[in-house]
């Protein structure tokens, strides 16, 4: 089987579990953050369910509005704390902790094989540590927290076999930037990636977390690592595709979809207003070490923004004990809390009209980060802070290749 079927059939209590056919499964966790933890819960409550079917398999985090921008939203998480409480979920991260996905990691709230639901679009990010992970809608989550099961449709699977290594300059972003444009969403879609090969071992947890996490911007219902490298024996993929790691190059997803991937040498030279580092896909303590190689006794260009937004609390202090933070705010950088911050267009680092932003963020969508008439262009944190220095979209290799005629360590 592939590993989606292995793992659903696993949790349906089944011998076997095939692509096309519907399962009954237990989830073995449940994540809501602050945006529809109160829908999901006061639902419950509405229709008079008063416990939870396993409160230890929930997990709580506010992440998104954080600190909240308006009355309504303070509220709305007041309303967040007070069903939490009632339904006895004792796993619940007040603002600050950092990005849902990234506390779930840190947490070990997600282990490998497990199968775990959550009320966000990138719960795919958990394939990175080897668990099945998706993400359901409020209704869905309703059910699920009431009976402790949810039903499937076991998807097809789409193999990417990977081999070789990252050259220097690139990183698991370009990766999933470059199968945006080799896969795309339509052979992806409602299926599950599955990442196998020789050249997953040289990946860091950080790239496969980044790489899966992307995974839903092609369409598919899972992304995922397996362990080990070899392929299943007798496991029918819908598709198969090879990548060579060091064949790869840095590159950058263009207004307005995040399928719109050109290398970034074709947009060297591009304008930017707005460079931001974080989110549940890049902002990780490797990304802000990538970033700060780069902007490490160097200035932001005049006129451009360096928004920073670390994942975790844990990853914000780690990165001030090693003087990451330093760097990035001498440089010019504005190092807002852990939290999503501008990703989703919440607040902290909206865009004006005409305005562009080069982020390490997961979509670049027409208004997702404000104005309709922005533009959003997505990149490697190493690719961000080299536009940051330069004050348009610039390639990395550039400064890298400076760096070390300089006998600086990157």
């Amino acid at each position: 089987m592939t590993w989606a079927e292995e793992i659903l059939a696993k949790k349906s209590g089944l011998e076997k579990a095939v692509a096309g056919e519907y399962v009954v499964a237990r989830p073995d966790g449940f994540m809501m953050h602050d945006i529809f933890a109160a829908d999901v819960l006061g639902l419950l409550a509405e229709v008079g369910i008063r416990e939870l079917h396993d409160p230890s398999r929930v997990t709580v985090v506010f992440d998104h509005m954080v600190p909240p921008p308006s009355v309504a939203a303070a509220a709305h998480q007041r309303t967040a704390r007070e069903l939490a409480r009632r339904y006895g979920i004792a796993n619940f991260h007040e603002m600050g902790r950092g990005v849902s996905h990234q506390v779930m990691v840190e947490e070990k709230r997600v282990r490998e094989g497990d199968l775990v639901v959550a009320t966000d679009s990138h719960t795919t990010t958990y394939g990175g540590v080897g668990a099945l992970s998706t993400g359901i809608g409020s209704t869905e989550m309703a059910y699920a927290l009431a009976t402790g099961t949810l039903w499937f449709k076991v998807p097809e699977s789409v193999l990417i076999r990977l081999s070789g290594r990252l050259a220097p300059a690139t990183s698991g972003k370009d990766l999933i930037l470059a199968l945006m444009r080799i896969v795309g969403s339509d052979i992806a879609q409602a299926r599950s990636l599955e990442f196998r090969g020789p050249g997953t071992s040289s990946l860091t947890l950080a790239d496969r977390l980044t790489v899966c996490n992307m995974g839903v911007e092609m369409g598919s219902k899972f992304a995922v690592f397996p362990p080990g490298e070899d392929l299943p024996q007798g496991a029918a993929y819908a598709a198969s595709y090879s990548v060579d790691l060091s064949s790869l190059q840095p590159m950058v997803a263009c207004p307005h979809h995040v399928e719109n991937v050109r290398p970034v040498q074709e947009m060297v030279g591009t304008r930017i207003d707005q460079v931001f580092i974080g989110s549940c896909t890049n902002g990780r303590l490797q990304d802000l070490r990538d970033a700060a190689s780069l902007l490490q006794g160097r200035q932001i260009a005049p006129g451009v923004r360096l928004v920073v937004t670390p994942a975790s609390r844990e990853i914000y202090r780690q990165a001030m004990q090693e003087g990451i933070l330093d760097a990035l705010v001498a440089a010019g950088a504005i190092v807002e809390g852990a939290s999503c911050g501008p990703c989703f267009g919440g607040h902290l680092g909206l865009l004006a009209p005409g305005e562009r932003c080069l982020g390490t963020h997961n979509r670049n969508f027409q208004g997702r980060m404000g104005s309709p008439d922005a533009e959003i262009y997505l990149a490697s944190p190493l690719t961000a802070a080299a536009t940051a220095i330069a004050g348009e979209i610039a390639d990395p290799r550039s400064l890298l290749a400076g760096l070390a005629a300089e006998g600086v360590p990157s």
